[in-house]
């Protein structure tokens, strides 16, 4: 397939913080690329700087082959943008959004009437499309969102962070919205927090932390990377956990142990074997637990293995990427 994005050593700073500091990534026609990675990583800078909002210090950036510092305006006519937020005027009613975005695209007014109620009734909102969008739920007002960023048929779409703020609802009403664009042919950049939402939409992986690539491929992948199964360990009484990963290194001294934030050990690669010997000992030692079980490594464990904290639990959080 063709490479519609294509990033070679990127790089850009704030004052004395290196927000970038030269990431690589691709993506092809028609593919969901997922940019995964907490707060201060790097993902909203490289939607700014792929969409044409900021300019990079060094390395290239193209997309559909237009150079993004030096042919902005070609790549602004390929593409459409959803911020971490919804940006939709809550005194219009939804027609009114499209309809005023359309024109501002210099569409005659009949075609704009045609393609609002297109997409209206693509994101289920026909029903609620006089409504002003101040009465709208959050998950409908995503969905008017990503409407607008379709109303002139990019060929590339920047979703950053689209579902920050949803309940699980919502949430899968946008992914639902998604993975149909992607079907339709729109190629889709996805920078997110979730983890789940990585690995439900994902085709591709470029996982950042603070400015750097530290992985990239499938979903799966990754998770073969890391290897073998986990054995999760949650004690009932997080003051526990310290007895917990003392006999645990008693039992296996060779095995890696990832603390999470969450008050959960990780034991990598472990079996039903070192699980039952633990379960054992937890029990004599009169420690209760709230999960004891084995798991094959998910997005989380990946994370955790690499930087040694959870995608969610960002710190360092740049200016730029604050809202």
């Amino acid at each position: 397939m063709d490479t519609v994005i294509d990033v070679t050593g990127l790089r850009k700073t704030f004052g004395s913080t290196t927000a970038l500091a030269g990431i690589d990534l691709a993506a092809r026609r028609g593919q969901v690329l997922g940019l995964l990675g907490p707060n201060g990583s790097g993902k909203t800078t490289t939607v700014r700087i792929l969409s044409t909002l900021l300019r990079p210090d060094s390395g290239t950036a193209t997309v559909l082959g237009h150079d993004v510092v030096a042919e902005p305006q070609a790549v602004r006519s390929r593409i459409g943008l959803t911020g971490q937020y919804a940006a939709v005027d809550e005194a219009l009613s939804g027609t009114n959004n499209l309809l005023l975005v359309a024109r501002l695209l210099d569409l005659p007014r009949s075609q704009a009437r045609r393609r609002a109620a297109e997409l209206l009734d693509r994101f289920e909102l026909t029903e609620a499309a006089g409504r002003r969008v101040r009465t709208y739920s959050g998950g409908m007002r995503r969905r008017l969102d990503l409407a607008a960023s379709l109303i002139g048929r990019p060929d590339v779409l920047f979703l950053d962070e689209p579902t920050t703020g949803l309940d699980p609802r919502h949430r899968n009403e946008v992914w639902d919205s998604v993975r149909e664009l992607a079907a339709d042919g729109v190629t889709v950049l996805l920078t997110t927090q979730y983890l789940e939402e990585a690995d439900q939409l994902a085709d591709d992986l470029v996982v950042l932390d603070r400015g750097r690539v530290i992985a990239a491929g499938t979903a799966a992948s990754l998770k073969s990377e890391v290897g073998g199964t986990r054995l999760h360990i949650r004690p009932l009484d997080r003051a526990d956990l310290t007895r917990v990963t003392a006999l645990v290194g008693e039992l296996a001294p060779g095995a890696e142990q990832i603390v999470g934030s969450g008050g959960e050990l990780v034991v990598a690669a472990a079996g039903p074997a070192l699980l039952y010997r633990v379960g054992a000992r937890l029990d004599e030692a009169g420690v209760a637990v709230a999960e004891l079980g084995l798991r094959l490594p998910s997005l989380d464990d990946v994370f955790l293995t690499l930087t040694g904290h959870r995608a969610e639990t960002g710190t360092d959080q740049r200016p730029e990427e604050a809202a």
